[in-house]
């Protein structure tokens, strides 16, 4: 797989311009893929790779796509992490043609299970559940449990062996990304990588922060609504006081992306779940911060008149649930526990 490495965001720019601004009435289940495949052809896919000297690049346009609409960021996030999975697990040249997801999510009461193995070749029963974008791509990678690990398996979304279930997914936000479970009878699948590399890999939290990029984009497109509104004669001290406490907020979500991504490609083999969790924790409280203010500051207006707000402003508390909340600070504080005396002196 060639990444390209002068990625031009002008290109991208052009795509996305219309996209998020079209009306609420046009139909996404033709026009998503057919954006997505638009940006394949123009090779807006192969962004540089995490830990190789331009994260924050990386980060960077999955932001402005989140920042257009976060249905498409949600499945451009998900092909594009593909993408760099294949190629550190050794499986570049797997990466064909059309659109990938990735689906690791693991309830309990959804568990996919390899049931025969023949080389890299595998067979499938179980269910999957969380498999966002089921309905408008191509392949996916998922975990799979053999022997009590996790193998990364990929799968043809076309097989007939497959049966996806629909009727739950019921969101309002995020809706078009259709969340579906998908369950396999005796489904066809090839192995990629080995059993458990797919949480043990460095790339693993890399991703899980390029997740957060895409929460800091659509803040930020939010953001810039409050901007444009304070820009305007008539004096409104109330929002310019909401304006700077989403800069405040903004400028710090910036530097914790920043140096993360300048931590990750300075130690690319090392483990970044410390970095990528306290990133993750100040992004996840900047947008909080963000909807708020906004929200107070404006109104309902842009709500009820825009619908590029009204989408992003539907859809980014739901995808910020992709955040464990607590449970991830909670893991983040007993890492702090670890760090020495003085850790936090300026």
């Amino acid at each position: 797989m060639s990444i390209v490495q002068d990625f031009d965001l002008t290109n991208l720019d052009r795509l996305l311009r219309r996209f998020g601004a079209r009306p609420q009435a046009i139909d996404l289940d033709t026009l998503l893929p057919e954006l997505l495949q638009a940006m394949q052809a123009d090779h807006l896919d192969l962004l540089p790779l995490p830990g190789q000297g331009q994260t924050l690049k990386r980060w960077q346009t999955l932001a402005r796509v989140a920042g257009c609409d976060l249905t498409l960021a949600k499945l451009y996030e998900g092909h594009t992490d593909a993408l760099a999975i294949l190629a550190e697990c050794g499986a570049a040249h797997h990466a064909q043609d059309g659109i990938w997801g990735v689906w690791a999510a693991e309830p309990p009461d959804a568990r996919a299970r390899i049931v025969e193995r023949h080389d890299g070749q595998v067979r499938l029963q179980g269910r999957k559940a969380w498999c966002s974008g089921a309905l408008q791509i191509d392949r996916a990678l998922i975990t799979a449990w053999e022997n009590d690990q996790p193998q990364l398996v990929a799968i043809e979304l076309s097989h007939p062996s497959q049966r996806i279930q629909a009727d739950q997914w019921q969101a309002v936000g995020m809706a078009t990304t259709t969340s579906v479970s998908i369950e396999f009878d005796d489904t066809p699948g090839l192995a990629i990588g080995l059993p458990g590399q797919y949480l043990a890999r460095p790339g693993f939290w890399h991703g899980g922060a390029g997740i957060a990029a895409c929460w800091y984009g659509a803040a930020e497109a939010l953001a810039d609504y409050l901007r444009e509104h304070c820009r305007r004669p008539r004096p409104d001290p109330h929002a310019d006081a909401h304006l700077g406490a989403v800069d405040a907020a903004l400028y710090g979500a910036r530097a914790a992306l920043r140096e993360c991504a300048a931590w990750i490609d300075q130690q690319p083999h090392a483990d970044a779940s410390f970095e990528v969790r306290r990133a993750r924790a100040q992004v996840e409280q900047t947008v909080e911060q963000v909807i708020r203010h906004v929200g107070r500051a404006l109104g309902a207006t842009p709500f009820c008149r825009s619908s590029h707000f009204a989408r992003l402003s539907a859809d980014l508390p739901v995808y910020l649930r992709q955040s464990h909340a607590e449970r991830d600070l909670a893991e983040l504080g007993r890492q702090v526990t670890g760090m020495p005396a003085g850790a936090w002196q300026l």
